[in-house]
């Protein structure tokens, strides 16, 4: 689902874009070469900023972000990223999102029949908001389309950024629903999913049929993980991340403390999944069913949590490793602790132009 950058519909098919991903505390980018049939890293990194520069979701201080985004590119790059148009992605547990039936109509009036639609559910004003919407379905009598809507203030505040780093933003997406781009191009996108992104604060939780269908997002990021273990086995911070990444919820001698400590955590992300596969199943009963759990994202990695969710939910786990699905031919390949996190950004990236508008 990707939300167009409306106060500037312009995008030049003779130049490339890189994706943006930003995140809690770390910028993420990458760079594809065009014209290959598996995506090809032209240039990718990663670096850390002061999370106190973004507030709900609204970045407030852009200046520390560029600052940091400067050294980025001038020195913590692997590879080159040779371009300033940008696709950026923004944070989904802001996003408003419902998926709306409409009945059959001229394709130019679908813009003005979700937004009459969207004026009858969503809490916040119009006028606060941006909105787009990709088709999900189409029959003889209708079509129901997925609706995303996001803060102004949040998609202004990332054009400030961007503008102050130079850059042209020509897409902005969910971070969720850009690691559906890449996950499209997996050899079992075809069996229904739920794609779980696990960030920092939260954990985005989707059904994907062909497309984004719904979307939720739950407190299970890794931060939080960390905070809980930290308090309830009395330690420090940083044994607590030593533990998470090295342990996790896996056999070990501190297995049945961890997960004493991170019960509450993990009840929460059940119930937001099996709310989220309740909610498809009563809504498209003529779909397959679930067939699959797809995790991603930085708190991927933690051992033992795919064995966690398939033995509580059913349904087979895997982690999606996205080095099956780019080629770094001469570049360093990413570090195995970052590989899950450079998902969003690379899913990003691989944005083609046919794809950004479509007017």
């Amino acid at each position: 689902m990707k939300l167009i950058n409306s106060l500037n519909r312009y995008f030049f098919e003779d130049k490339p874009l890189f994706g943006l991903d930003i995140g809690h505390d770390t910028i993420r980018v990458a760079q594809l070469e065009p014209g290959h049939k598996v995506p090809k890293i032209k240039g990718y990194g990663s670096i850390l900023f002061d999370p106190t520069a973004i507030e709900d979701g609204v970045i407030t201080q852009p200046e520390l972000i560029a600052k940091v985004a400067v050294k980025l590119f001038s020195k913590e790059l692997i590879g080159d990223i040779s371009t300033n148009h940008v696709a950026v992605s923004l944070p989904a547990a802001r996003a408003l999102t419902r998926s709306v039936r409409l009945p059959k109509m001229n394709p130019k009036d679908i813009d003005d029949a979700v937004k009459t639609e969207a004026e009858q559910y969503l809490a916040t004003s119009i006028d606060d908001l941006y909105l787009d919407y990709t088709l999900l379905t189409k029959d003889k009598t209708g079509m129901e389309v997925f609706v995303v809507a996001m803060p102004r203030k949040i998609v202004d505040s990332y054009l400030v950024l961007t503008k102050m780093m130079g850059l042209e933003a020509v897409l902005f997406d969910t971070a969720i629903g850009a690691s559906a781009q890449i996950f499209a191009r997996d050899d079992r996108s075809d069996i229904p999913a739920v794609l779980i992104d696990f960030g920092a604060e939260n954990a985005d939780i989707t059904i994907y049929n062909k497309g984004l269908v719904v979307t939720g997002s739950v407190s299970f990021g890794g931060d939080n993980v960390t905070k809980v273990i930290a308090e309830k086995l009395n330690i420090s911070p940083k044994e607590a991340i030593a533990i998470k990444s090295k342990n996790g919820l896996s056999k070990s001698p501190m297995q049945k403390q961890v997960l004493a400590a991170t019960e509450p955590l993990l009840e929460q992300l059940l119930n937001e999944i099996r709310r989220t596969i309740r909610y498809y199943e009563q809504r498209y009963t003529e779909e397959p069913p679930i067939g699959q759990i797809i995790t991603m994202g930085g708190g991927a990695n933690m051992p033992g949590l795919a064995d966690y969710l398939t033995d509580h939910l059913r349904l087979p786990v895997r982690t999606f490793n996205i080095r099956d699905h780019v080629d770094f031919g001469n570049l360093h390949e990413f570090y195995a602790a970052d590989r899950m996190s450079f998902v969003t950004a690379i899913g990003l990236a691989i944005a083609e132009p046919s794809e950004v508008f479509n007017d």
